[in-house]
């Protein structure tokens, strides 16, 4: 694997925290990416391993001179700032308008996200958080370069009717046209529901039903917990064992089929960053 893109059609269905939750249980090396061109959260929710608050000003915002000039995939380790837990995470722009100065600049940081996974010096995947897709949004320029674009949603009936139309907005413009279930494209467009586990298994059979009719070209390929309760332990603002949360839980679960379905090619340290961060974060 390399870049996997997490994004949203419509609506705050709650891509940063499942981006969050799966790099913290990624089973190697992670690099977490705000790459929202309407700007990031984590400054605002999340604190730095030294205690303080994140700096807005290296991150996203600091790599946009750097890729002017050419970007070899391991300059961005340049930009990152780890998290309290040890994540290590580029933080997003502050703000829509900053957007403007990585105009052109999303196929050469998708490259380098891509790229970054094989780099000789410090290997890593990269699980981009792109926010919304809807319109004509600029981060969808990095797609063609990732393994996988996982669109988050609900599981409300107008939620998946959107992100059933989005799917195949997605593999008309980065396959060519629709698909069954037997031609699957690259990269692999996957919808990952935030459901109440109680009822995630039934829904997963039925939104697969309607992405198949559809000739999406989708599938699910997860589900996380609906868990507000773990989302704020997550953020740091509740205290917990964050590891046994029904939010963990399920990243854990969805990390585990992603890796058995598409990672033979993964290799997976015993202890990973990705281990040590979620259980930072709980304490």
């Amino acid at each position: 694997m390399a870049l996997i893109a997490l994004a949203a059609d419509k609506g705050s269905p709650g891509v940063t925290t499942a981006a969050v939750a799966l790099a913290a249980v990624w089973p190697r090396r992670v690099l977490l990416a705000e790459t929202d061109p309407a700007g990031g959260d984590l400054v605002y929710r999340s604190a730095a391993a030294h205690g303080g608050p994140l700096n807005p000003n290296t991150g996203m915002l600091s790599i946009a001179a750097t890729a002017r000039r050419g970007l070899v995939p391991d300059q961005l380790w340049d930009h990152v700032q780890p998290l309290s837990g040890g994540l290590e995470v580029l933080v997003g722009l502050g703000n829509a308008e900053q957007a403007a100065g990585l105009a052109g600049l999303w196929p050469t940081l998708g490259r380098a996200f891509a790229q970054l996974a094989d780099s000789p010096q410090a290997p890593a995947d990269v699980i981009a958080d792109c926010g919304r897709i809807s319109g004509d949004t600029p981060a969808v320029e990095m797609f063609p370069q990732a393994a996988l674009v996982l669109l988050v949603s609900r599981t409300e009936p107008e939620a998946i009717a959107r992100v059933r139309d989005r799917a195949a907005a997605l593999t008309a413009k980065l396959h060519g046209g629709p698909r069954g279930a037997s031609a699957l494209g690259t990269p692999l467009i996957g919808v990952v529901l935030v459901a109440d586990p109680g009822e995630s298994g039934k829904l997963v059979h039925q939104v697969n039903d309607m992405l198949v009719a559809a000739q999406t070209g989708a599938r699910v390929v997860g589900t996380i917990a609906d868990d507000p309760a773990g989302a704020e332990q997550l953020a740091g603002r509740r205290r917990g064992r964050l590891d046994k949360s029904l939010l963990i839980r399920s990243a854990r679960k969805v990390t585990a089929d992603l890796y058995q379905q598409f990672g033979a090619a993964w290799a997976v340290p015993a202890d990973g960053p990705g281990g040590r961060a979620a259980a930072g974060a709980g304490r």
